[in-house]
C-alpha cells in the first residue's frame, strides 16, 4: 500500500506499511523520532510503531516528519473494537510550526475512517491541544490494560488518551482497556 500526495513543491508524504520501508527510510526514521524526543524514544516505543503504515513527510530528500498506524484491540462497552492506533507522531525541530504534524496527521486519520472503528492515541502533555483542535475527544473515564494476569487499572494514562470515534458506539464516561503489550501500554 503506498498513497503519495504532494503539498507543495518541495513537500511531499508518502503512506507506506512497515513492509515497504527499506532499510535506508527506516533508519531515517528511527533517526527522526530519537531526536524529536530527545533521547526518550527507546526499543520498545519504535517497536510499537512497526507493522502498521507509517506517513512520511520529506521536503526534496530529507525526512522531517514521521507517524504510524498500527492496529489494536481495545475493549469497551463490553465489545472488543478494532482501532487505528497513532504512534511516533513527530517532526524535525527546526521544522516545526509549518503544518507538518497536521499534514501527517490527516494522512493517518483517512486510514482511521476508511478501516477502523475508531481511532486511539496517548498524547504528550505537548500536544494535548493539537489533537483536541483536530476533533480527537479526550477520553474522560478510566483507562485499562488487558495483562496475563487480567485486567489492571491504567491509572497514570488516565487524561493523556484521545479517541477518534468512527464507527463504535462510545460512552466517554466508561472504562477503555488496551490490549497488552511490552513497554509503555497506552
Amino acid at each position: 500500500m503506498s498513497n503519495t500526495s504532494t503539498m507543495s513543491t518541495e513537500r511531499t508524504i508518502r503512506v507506506v506499511h512497515t513492509a515497504d520501508l527499506d532499510d535506508a527510510v527506516r533508519t531515517a526514521a528511527r533517526a527522526l523520532l530519537d531526536e524529536a524526543f530527545e533521547g526518550d524514544f527507546g526499543d520498545q516505543d519504535w517497536e510499537h510503531a512497526l507493522g502498521g503504515v507509517h506517513a512520511l513527510l520529506w521536503e526534496g530528500s530529507e525526512l522531517v516528519g514521521h507517524a504510524a498506524l498500527v492496529q489494536r484491540r481495545l475493549l469497551h462497552g463490553g465489545r472488543t473494537l478494532r482501532a487505528g492506533y497513532v504512534e511516533g507522531v513527530a517532526v524535525r525541530a527546526d521544522r516545526r510550526g509549518r503544518g507538518h504534524g497536521a499534514a501527517l496527521m490527516g494522512e493517518l486519520e483517512r486510514v482511521v475512517r476508511g478501516a477502523y472503528d475508531l481511532g486511539a492515541l496517548s498524547s504528550s502533555e505537548e500536544a494535548l491541544e493539537f489533537y483536541a483542535a483536530r476533533g480527537w475527544q479526550r477520553w474522560q473515564g478510566r483507562t485499562a490494560a488487558l495483562t496475563p494476569t487480567g485486567v489492571v487499572r491504567t491509572e497514570e494514562d488516565d487524561g493523556g488518551v484521545y479517541v477518534l470515534p468512527v464507527t463504535a458506539r462510545l460512552d466517554p464516561n466508561g472504562v477503555l482497556v488496551c490490549d497488552w503489550r511490552d513497554g509503555d501500554l497506552w
